[in-house]
């Protein structure tokens, strides 16, 4: 299971056991919108090879109000 944590500099990952950082640069960059407009799942696609997709997006603008 990948946990995301966003905040509004970055997100924090937790994948296969592992702990990392996305930054809100590497994440614009790697899906190309803004921090704000981008979505869990968009993240989420990039972190995982082929995740489980489930329920509807959330922007980050929405997760951090």
């Amino acid at each position: 299971m990948t946990v995301l944590s966003f905040d509004e500099h970055g997100v924090d990952v937790v994948y296969e056991g592992t702990e990392f950082r996305l930054e809100k640069k590497l994440v614009e960059d790697a899906i190309g919108k803004s921090y704000p407009d981008v979505t869990d799942h968009e993240v989420l696609q990039i972190v995982e090879p082929d995740p489980a997709l489930s329920g509807e997006p959330q922007r980050v603008a929405d997760i951090l109000a």
